[in-house]
C-alpha cells in the first residue's frame, strides 16, 4: 500500500489550527463525535465517513437504474469511480489510524 505523504510541519500547522478553533480538539471530539462548531476531529471524521457512504449510495442508485435500462453507462461508470476512491481513501485512513496506535502502543511509558 502506498503510504500518504504528508510533511510534518504541514500535519503540525494543521493541527495548531485546529486546536485554535473554538471547541475544536480532542476533548470536544471525544464525546459524541459532534464540536460546538462542528470543527473538531470527530466531527470531520464522521463527515468523511457519512460523504463516502452518501457516494456508495449514488453509485448503487446509478447502477440500479442502468440495470432497468435507464441512466447512462458514463454516468454509471463515473460514480462506481468516485465511490471506488472514497472507500480506498477510507481504507487508507483506517490503515493509518491503525498503524499510529500501534507505534503509540509500543513506545516505552
Amino acid at each position: 500500500m502506498k503510504p500518504l505523504g504528508v510533511a510534518p510541519q504541514l500535519a503540525a500547522a494543521a493541527y495548531r489550527a485546529a486546536d485554535a478553533a473554538p471547541g475544536a480538539g480532542l476533548d470536544a471530539a471525544a464525546g459524541d463525535g459532534q464540536s460546538a462548531g462542528g470543527t473538531g476531529f470527530g466531527a470531520m471524521l464522521q463527515r468523511a465517513v457519512e460523504g463516502a457512504v452518501q457516494v456508495g449510495q449514488q453509485a448503487e442508485t446509478q447502477s440500479m437504474q442502468a440495470i432497468a435500462g435507464g441512466g447512462n453507462i458514463t454516468e454509471v461508470v463515473t460514480a462506481v469511480a468516485k465511490a471506488q476512491l472514497a472507500l480506498q481513501t477510507a481504507v487508507n485512513i483506517r490503515d493509518r489510524v491503525v498503524q499510529a496506535y500501534q507505534q503509540i502502543m509500543s513506545m516505552p511509558i
